[in-house]
């Protein structure tokens, strides 16, 4: 009988995050895996994709962090988000190697806890983002204060905490590694875990639209008030806004197209759906937090100024930085 699995999974091309439970199970599978096991393509390129998302967030991480003149709000909430992605792509090699290599369940189970902890802390740092951003065109004169500073402390405090809450779940017992038949699309977790995580993703993803539907407002206000103060013409203001709300669209819209497919796929699928959806809707997800640190690190002069120094030298390391506004980001 083992063997007819193993010749099963053979002939299926099932990877080290599949298992099949009786000859129906089509799942991700992030628990155990039966050796030995056919490399899968989809695993060889999540575990590319998490040395990439790795590489890049460690540049990141490590710039704010050896650099005294990024402690300001905007930074931290920036290296959050860094954070959280460095561990995303850490958890994804980290699984990779355990299911092809060690083949732990327990470890497993603490892999999968650190990949949703992770991913949960990416999305709430880009929801904290979205409200820094909001907050320091609505509340100008007043951004540079004390309050901010301890606003973002409370931001960051509610979303790692949250986020560690969602990652211990699995790993404390919230798991289907006892009846296959309350398994989600992505095991060991649960359908209502993962029903609850979706659907507090869709409650970040509405709070942000709106978010920056208001940024939007705000930004085309400014752009007229500045147009009529200098004697703009009428086409410079038309194409300052058009940049402006250029720039707000691809930041949301890149975020909704990474992960809307998987979100919704978690609350219509099941343990029964092929494989091939799964991976095809979580690495999406996954390119999320590749491309998080273009989007909010790597286009801020200032950390490109950094990225010179370390690179060439040619920008002198004692060159005091502009200190700019969250919406300048």
């Amino acid at each position: 009988m083992k063997e007819e699995v193993r010749l099963n999974a053979t002939e299926d091309q099932q990877p080290g995050w599949f298992l099949p439970s009786n000859g129906s199970s089509n799942s991700l599978y992030l628990s155990e895996a039966p050796p030995p096991l056919p490399l899968n393509p989809w695993d060889v390129v999540l575990c590319v994709s998490g040395t990439i998302i790795s590489c890049e967030n460690a540049i990141v991480v490590a710039i704010i962090f050896y650099t005294p003149a990024f402690r300001t709000p905007m930074f931290l909430l920036i290296g959050s988000l860094a954070t959280a992605d460095l561990l995303a792509g850490l958890g994804l090699i980290f699984h990779f190697a355990f299911v092809y290599c060690i083949q732990s369940q327990v470890v497993n189970l603490i892999t999968v806890g650190l990949l949703v902890c992770s991913f949960t802390a990416s999305v709430g740092s880009l929801l904290a983002i979205t409200i820094d951003r909001y907050l320091s065109l609505y509340n100008a004169l007043t951004y540079y204060s004390e309050r901010t500073v301890t606003r973002t402390y409370i931001m960051l405090i509610i979303t790692w905490g949250v986020s560690i809450c969602f990652g211990l779940l699995p790993v404390m017992g919230w798991n289907c590694l006892k009846d296959d038949s309350t398994c989600s699309i992505v095991k060991p977790l649960t359908k209502n875990n993962l029903i609850i995580l979706s659907i507090s993703f869709f409650m970040v993803f509405a709070m942000m639209l709106q978010l920056y539907v208001q940024i939007c407002k705000i930004v085309c206000r400014h752009a007229q008030q500045i147009a009529l103060q200098r004697h703009f013409l009428a086409t410079s203001h038309y194409v300052t806004t058009r940049k402006g709300i250029s720039t707000l669209a691809v930041i949301l819209g890149t975020f909704a197209s990474c992960w809307l497919p998987f979100a919704i796929y978690c609350l219509l699928g099941d343990y029964t759906y092929p494989a091939l959806y799964t991976y095809m809707t979580i690495l999406p997800a996954t390119y999320n937090s590749m491309i998080n640190p273009v989007i909010y690190a790597f286009r801020n002069q200032e950390i490109q100024k950094v990225l010179w120094t370390i690179c060439c030298g040619c920008i002198s390391s004692t060159m005091p930085f502009r200190s700019r506004s969250p919406s300048d980001v």
